[in-house]
């Protein structure tokens, strides 16, 4: 058997890959470039739907490692049933911290000083005055505290909030403070004047910012959404925005694209962004960068970087 390693950047792009391994590129093409059993490891296809991330995963008879370019593995998990037991599913921790957390200040600064009225009213040539809300003192409150998280975390310093909270999973100590259980956000949510939701899609995050969640933010509180759409029950957001208690920066939506004829994109007090918190110039070259890590720890056999999960092993 051909040691083969499917990427999605063409191989001759990618400098300090390691020799041994056969490279075949594709990157969501209708033809795969070679016989899918003859790959080991394989590279997710970047910002491509989940029917096409997926489509070779049921031929990868020996397939040892599937490594995603996103920091969330939603799109490939349901692929990973057909999948012999001991492949290790590796995420693209590192890659899109700097600039998702970029966007989500964008959006939040971009809501709270109200540029989106200001663009609207340079078109109309109207100068918009008027007293507008700044992001210093504020409270923030971040749902979901990983390295994504914590990189906004470092950006919203300087900005003289008064105070983050921080809410994961499971509840822990860090150097900027503690990081509070899931089951404490009900509580926390009345409290903050900006929610940033910045956790992985799961079975118990999906759906998590729904009616009651919505319900004890903060009259006049922003809702910032960078995580994935189905974290946010659209219907419930909906219902908020057109009573104008709340406000929203969403570069994630459900559905996701968002029709041209949704409510949403009419709905008050809301900010769209088409994802695009990871796709920017800072992509390639940290990918790259983790691509040839990997690959080098994976012909040295040596331990892969951000293992999430291994096919046929016991989750406890």
């Amino acid at each position: 058997m051909t040691a083969d390693v499917w990427l999605p950047i063409p191989p001759d792009e990618i400098e300090g890959l390691p020799e041994g391994p056969v490279y075949r590129f594709w990157n969501g093409e209708e033809d795969f470039p070679a016989d899918p059993a003859d790959c080991a490891f394989y590279v997710v296809p970047y910002m491509k739907p989940s029917p096409l991330c997926v489509r070779p995963l049921p031929e990868m008879s020996n397939l040892e490692v599937v490594q995603t370019l996103t920091a969330g593995i939603d799109h490939v998990q349901p692929g990973l049933r057909h999948l012999r037991p001991g492949v290790r599913l590796c995420n693209a921790r590192g890659v899109h911290e700097a600039s998702t957390a970029e966007l989500t200040l964008t959006l939040i600064l971009a809501s709270l000083r109200g540029v989106p009225d200001f663009v609207r009213a340079q078109g109309r040539g109207e100068w918009l005055a008027g007293i507008r809300p700044a992001l210093a003192d504020k409270n923030v409150l971040i749902v979901g505290y990983g390295s994504i998280g914590a990189a906004i975390e470092d950006r919203l310093v300087p900005f003289e909030v008064a105070r983050v909270a921080r809410v994961a999973r499971s509840e822990r100590t860090t150097a900027r403070g503690p990081v509070h259980p899931l089951t404490e956000l009900p509580a926390l949510l009345p409290e903050a004047d900006v929610v940033i939701l910045a956790t992985p899609l799961t079975e118990t995050t999906r759906g998590l910012a729904g009616a009651d969640f919505l319900s004890r933010m903060k009259d006049g509180a922003l809702l910032v959404n960078i995580a994935r759409g189905p974290v946010v029950d659209t219907k419930a957001l909906l219902a908020e925005l057109e009573n104008g208690r709340i406000t929203a920066a969403l570069d994630v939506t459900d559905p996701e694209p968002l029709p041209r004829e949704h409510p949403l994109w009419r709905a008050p007090g809301v900010l769209i962004s088409p994802h695009v918190g990871g796709p920017t110039s800072a992509f390639l070259p940290r990918a790259r960068r983790l691509l040839v890590d990997q690959l080098n720890r994976y012909v040295n056999r040596e331990p892969l970087r951000n293992v999430i999960l291994t096919t046929g092993a016991s989750t406890g």
